[in-house]
């Protein structure tokens, strides 16, 4: 039906755009949508067959998110892009008379009445008028008021209360309830201002306010000469004057049916007087004592609530109608009359209809908005009585620069009650989980008996009791995060996460009756303050810090009842230790689990909450069971049985998996155990890093692995095992890499991973090697000490009850087997390594890359997998480039039974796997070369952290100089994309995928960046050693970067190969074939894949090992003389770099002694009272001076930079109401744990000049009194 030659420009988003367009696809109408970069890929752009950007500015396009108001931009976006006709839908500029003039000017049909009408009915002292010309009965009031008094005069001739209103506007805004004078004169110039504001328009007046009052509207439509209604619906219930719910017909006209017909004629009176053409809306205020309806305002526009107006009449659609009238007036026509038949809407319809808008926002404090990410939605299956007009799903983020409103649900039923009971069952069946909505505050709407009675006015929701079942974070604290135990179990490089201190965790979930796997919160260091909605039961553990509640203190280490309303605050950790852990009675239901957990991995933005640490403005949801039962008593765990955390500290580990004298000498290994090594400021939840003394290396590189010693060509990586990156020794934690290739020296126990959540910057640790044996003892004396903590056993109570002696026997080789090659058959050597006291690393063939060897691998895992192990007994695989980790259950399988049975699974492999194919799909995938993004962070990193370099200012000509190619970096990227690579490995972070050229010609190899980069494009390809990486998420990195492509991961599982279970496309042996792209096309591909509806190109295939030892030995002399050049190059780029980096440490020496990061420790001698560091940190910025007056306890006076994060050290109880008498260090400065910061002394009191030489007659305080101002301290007399 639609004429070819019409293209619709959709000017507004969210919602509403998605639902023109839906209408417009189905007339096969062609649609533009525009967009902000917030909205650049949000579902009416992409849906759309065209799509542009509006609020470009220098920033970038699309980057004003005030866009969607620019009218002239829209005009000219409409214009570029051939449009004819504008759907402004509601918002924004849908009724802007100015817009509708500009399109009109422009040759665009506005869809919506004409610009006069808009004018006139905009202005609502104007639209007054004209309905009470109209024959209309308007609510008694004023015309435009000139100023305060006239208002007052007024308002005390209609009676109090009254309402004052903007003339322009609408949507809520611009509306004050005012009881007396005195309100009137307080909201009079506020009203007149904000109405300037928002509309451009300062125009107020007044209207009699009716407390008991409806608000019920008229849908109508015109085609300019003739005008129909559409049914009534109500709209009473509201917050802040803007609608949450509405039903049609309205409970209120169902028992009054000829004011309804009243009400409807009224409206058709008025739309026929004006001449109406389009969607319209007429407002009409309901006396809920009398009946008596009066005409409040029009809507010349399409309403938010239309929806429900075509649920109660099957077959129509407004938007259509909307759409059909603008291509009629473009023909110079009109919507026939035929179309705008009144009879179909005369009377009441047989069905009931009612919508629930569903907004991100927070009810309980007063309805703010709640922008952020929503982590996991789902509506209700598919019902014939349910309609969901929505625009977000999994993953979408929703901004704060526009409404809040996500969902519109449309229920409908035979009758009112009908409605309701589906409108329920709908909320039931919703998840909304992320930012805060108001789901919940519906329900309990529609369960009041208020509303199932139809009793529902304008003023209800301002006394609707909603108590939620839930807490408000008020205060954030430093880094509060939500971590259940164990944590995920996927691999692939998606990080267990969890508790750091999981038996503080686990203490804190049984003294609240919750299993140990629940999801409770973790604190580091600085505590939050939140407010407990209901009574809760909650306990907190760990690291001593003041904990209160409504500011009484409270015990840690025992079952705390936090009344409903109650505060809960948790102070900063005071003594040693790190961590605080506060479990919920219940913990968190409608926290949504990422991958299994519900862990918090903000370092990737995966679970808790919305990815990230608590901030104020949340609220969490608690379970129904939160609460005391009747008989609950105080419970404490005896002061013995606590744990008292030292500075110096001891870690129990197992050598290896490469922790000997291959690698290490003896002497180093003895050394490495007797140090006591220093936790380093700059570590956080992947990593400890530790300063001490240089590893003494048995090896003077790392083969193909790297220049360093510290560098292998990769393997897994176990976590707690102590990982050497160069000659920084850092031990690997919960949110750490699961492979890499970097030496790893031991591996501390399972049973002893806790300590690490308690370890500050400034404490030392010792590993210490223990057996297998005692590893198991060590666990089970832990679960005691648990069971004796809950209360569960009777235990004698002793100081030291977490100490633990094990033997002295331990395994100083962590080889446990190693199997020959045997160069007859073609079987490579298996080196079998201790890897921690659950992991085995299983080593193949040479230190070098061999594909035969990875297809050897490749073949050991599909046989490990089928192989008969008891239930729960592996628990995952790692599979590198030359070797695969086991990661096993050690308390259902014994290490040696494990290893017995993975020998066996390896020597039935056979010999040679010459004639073996594989399944391997080819993935074609586009490809930037040498791209800007990869440059911009190479270009930052000379700025900010060494700018001289072999591998500055270009990485791709680093890797034509590296590899001895005399074509430089063209010839480089020319051999990068010649080959197809190979996955040879999915893991490190988020199943990032390490991939190598099949030809031998193609394998440049790279050393890595030293120091790594602070950041690095999602997509980006960087080479390290000689194999490639591609990063799935912006990130630091140190890999030499040639390129970017698109990401292989989808945190949200969005698009085709992907899924919220398997969120990454690739897979072991699948083949990319790069091709290059412009920078204009990468970018529409990165828009397609941000939206999910990119598509790689994947084509299934085979990868034969006998075709590839044909080809490489087709080439082999071309193999060795690429080699040759090779070597070569490595040789003098490795000389030059090592000069390089020694002009730089000299330089950073010299630098240092400069003043730059220079200790505070010449205040050590300091005899005043002083604030100390609360731990071992660099000084960011200092907040006080000397004179200043400390005025309370949570006052910062120094924040400190550590772990990459800042931590403010406050006043504290102790020191406020004194003076600051010296601040003793400056921003840049190192400071240890307990070190003086600030001094203090008391503020001394002066005498005048006129009391000069009189003596004391009496002193009226004595110490301790708190003084007021202008307090007598004392009197004086003559002498």
């Amino acid at each position: 039906m639609a004429e070819k030659r019409h293209k619709l420009l959709i000017a507004n988003r969210g919602e509403i755009a998605y639902r023109i367009l839906r209408t417009a696809k189905r007339l096969s109408i062609p649609t533009l949508a525009i967009y902000t970069s917030v909205d650049a890929v949000a579902p009416h752009v992409l849906q759309a067959d065209e799509s542009a950007p509006v609020g470009n500015t220098g920033d970038g396009e699309g980057a004003d998110p005030h866009g969607y108001l620019d009218g002239d931009a829209i005009i000219e976006v409409a214009k570029r892009h051939s449009a004819t006709l504008v759907a402004p839908g509601y918002g924004f500029l849908s009724e802007n008379e100015e817009f509708a003039r500009k399109c009109a000017a422009a040759g665009l049909i506005f869809l919506g009445p004409q610009p006069e009408l808009i004018r006139m009915m905009g202005l609502k002292h104007e639209a007054r008028k004209i309905a009470k010309d109209a024959g209309v009965p308007i609510v008694p009031g004023s015309d435009l008021l000139t100023d305060e008094e006239e208002a007052v005069n007024v308002a005390n001739g209609l009676g109090y209360p009254v309402m004052l209103k903007a003339t322009a506007g609408g949507g809520g805004m611009g509306l004050q309830v005012c009881s007396n004078d005195v309100e009137l004169r307080q909201k009079f110039e506020s009203t007149q201002h904000r109405s300037k504001t928002l509309f451009k328009d300062g125009g107020v007046f007044l209207e009699k306010y009716f407390p008991h009052s409806r608000h019920v509207e008229v849908q109508v439509f015109g085609n300019g000469q003739h005008a129909i209604h559409m049914g009534e619906r109500e709209c009473s219930v509201q917050r802040r004057h803007q609608k949450v719910i509405e039903e049609t017909p309205s409970p209120f006209m169902l028992r009054h049916p000829d004011t309804r017909h009243k009400l409807c004629d009224a409206a058709i009176l008025l739309a026929n007087a004006i001449g109406y053409k389009s969607a319209g809306t007429i407002e009409m205020l309901v006396d809920d004592d009398s009946g008596s309806f009066f005409f409040l305002e029009m809507n010349t526009r399409l309403q938010v609530e239309h929806a429900i107006t075509e649920a109660v009449n099957p077959g129509l659609d407004i938007v259509e109608l909307m759409i059909r009238q603008g291509i009629q007036e473009a023909a110079g026509g009109r919507l026939a009359a035929t179309d705008l038949n009144q009879q179909r809407f005369t009377e009441l319809p047989k069905l009931h209809a009612i919508e629930s808008r569903i907004y991100l926002e927070n009810p309980t404090a007063n309805f703010q908005p709640c922008p952020g990410l929503l982590q996991h939605v789902s509506w209700p299956a598919s019902q014939p009585w349910l309609r969901i007009d929505t625009w977000v799903e999994t993953g979408t983020k929703v901004s704060p620069y526009y409404d809040p409103l996500v969902c519109k649900i449309i229920v409908t039923g035979n009758d009112r009650d009908d409605a309701i009971r589906h409108m329920l069952h709908a909320l039931h069946d919703s998840q909304l989980l992320g930012p805060t909505s108001n789901m919940d505050y519906l329900h309990a709407i529609f369960a009041s008996d208020t509303f199932i009675k139809g009793n529902a006015l304008t003023s209800f929701l301002e006394y609707f009791d909603y108590v939620p079942q839930a807490v408000d974070v008020l205060v954030g604290g430093l880094s509060t995060t939500i971590q259940d135990y164990p944590g995920r179990s996927v691999g692939f490089g998606i990080p267990r996460s969890g508790p750091m201190d999981s038996l503080a965790f686990r203490a804190a979930n049984r003294l609240v009756g919750n299993p140990e796997t629940m999801e409770g919160l973790e604190i580091t260091v600085m505590g939050p303050r939140l407010k407990f909605h209901v009574s809760t039961v909650v306990a907190l553990t760990g690291a001593a810090a003041k904990v209160t509640v409504n500011k009484i203190e409270a015990p840690m280490w025992s079952r705390i009842i936090v009344p409903a309303g109650g505060i809960l605050q948790v102070g900063t950790c005071s003594g040693n230790g790190f961590r605080v852990y506060l479990a919920v009675r219940g913990g968190f239901p409608t926290i949504p689990p990422y991958l299994g957990s519900k862990s918090t991995f903000a370092a990737c933005g995966i679970g808790g909450v919305q990815g990230r640490a608590l901030a104020t403005g949340d609220q969490i949801t608690l379970a129904a069971t939160c609460g005391p039962t009747p008989s609950e008593g105080v419970y404490q765990v005896y002061p013995e049985w606590i744990p008292q955390y030292p500075t110096e500290w001891t870690v129990y580990c197992v050598a290896g998996p490469q922790g000997d004298e291959s690698f290490v000498t003896r002497d180093g290994i003895t050394a490495f155990y007797e140090t006591k090594w220093r936790i380093s400021p700059s570590s956080n939840r992947m990593g400890l890093r530790l300063e001490g003394p240089k590893i003494k290396w048995a090896r003077e590189n790392g083969g193909q692995g790297g220049s360093h010693p510290s560098n292998i060509i990769d393997n897994g990586y176990a976590m707690g095992s102590i990982n050497v990156n160069g000659d920084t020794p850092v031990i690997l934690t919960h949110d750490g890499p699961s492979m890499g290739g970097f030496f790893c020296m031991c591996t501390i126990v399972e049973a002893d991973l806790w300590k690490l959540g308690q370890l500050r910057p400034g404490n030392t640790v010792q590993f210490r090697r223990v057996s297998l044996a005692d590893a198991r003892g060590l666990q089970g004396h832990y679960d005691t000490w648990l069971d004796a903590v809950e209360g569960k056993i009777l235990l004698k109570a002793q100081r030291g009850a977490l100490d633990y002696a094990p033997s002295s026997t331990f395994r100083y080789d962590p080889k446990l087997a190693t199997y020959p090659a045997d160069h007859g058959t073609g079987r490579p050597e298996v080196v079998y390594r201790q890897a921690g006291d659950e992991y085995i690393l299983i080593e193949f063939g040479p230190d070098d890359l061999d594909l035969s060897i990875r297809a050897r691998i490749h073949l050991f895992e599909l046989a490990v997998s089928k192989h008969n192990w008891p239930a729960g007994a592996i628990r995952s695989l790692a599979p590198c480039i030359r070797s695969t980790m086991v990661h096993y259950n050690s308390s259902i399988l014994s290490q040696t039974s494990l290893l017995d049975q993975l020998i066996a699974v390896e020597r039935a492999l056979p010999s040679t796997l010459a004639d073996q194919t594989f399944p391997s799909r080819v993935l074609r995938m586009p490809i930037v070369l040498d791209d800007p993004w990869s440059q911009a962070c190479i270009d930052d990193y000379m700025r900010t952290t060494r700018d001289k370099a072999v591998y500055l200012p270009s990485n791709s000509k680093y890797l034509a100089d590296n590899n001895g190619l005399e074509g430089g970096s063209k010839e480089a990227l020319q051999l990068l994309i010649q080959s197809e690579w190979l996955i040879l490995g999915l893991g490190f972070y988020l199943a990032c995928p390490f991939l190598v050229p099949i030809d031998p010609r193609c394998r440049l190899v790279g050393a890595k960046m030293n120091p790594s980069r602070t950041m690095t494009p999602e997509g980006a390809v960087g080479i390290a050693g000689l194999v490639a990486a591609i990063y799935p998420v912006a990130s630091p990195g140190g890999y030499q970067l040639f390129g970017r492509t698109l990401s292989t991961w989808r945190t949200w599982g969005k698009g085709k190969g992907f899924s919220q279970e398997k969120p990454w496309i690739l897979e072991m042996f699948d083949r990319v074939k790069f091709y290059p792209v412009s920078v204009e096309d990468y970018d529409k591909f990165q828009k397609q894949v941000a939206g999910g509806t990119h598509t790689f190109d994947v084509q299934n295939g085979q990868f034969s090992m006998k075709e590839y030892n044909t080809f490489v030995d087709s080439i082999r002399p071309e193999i060795e003389d690429f080699k040759r050049k090779q070597t070569h190059g490595v040789m003098k780029t490795e000389e030059r770099e090592a000069l390089l980096i020694q002009e730089w440490e000299t330089e950073k020496a010299k630098t240092a002694q400069s003043g730059n990061g220079v200790s505070a420790s010449s205040h050590l001698a300091v005899t005043d009272p002083f604030i100390p560091s609360s731990m071992t940190a660099t000084c960011f910025k200092v907040k006080v001076q000397p004179g200043d007056i400390l005025q309370h306890a949570d006052q910062v006076v120094v924040i400190l930079e550590a772990m990459k994060t800042e931590i403010g050290v406050t006043v504290g109880d102790d020191f406020v109401g004194k003076k600051v008498k010296e601040v003793l260090v400056k921003p840049g400065v190192a400071v240890s744990s307990g070190e003086p910061l600030v001094t203090v002394e008391d503020i001394g009191v002066t005498v005048r000049d006129d009391f000069v030489a009189n003596t004391v007659k009496q002193v009226l305080l004595k110490p301790g009194v708190v003084l007021n101002p202008r307090q007598p301290l004392l009197t004086a007399e003559d002498a």
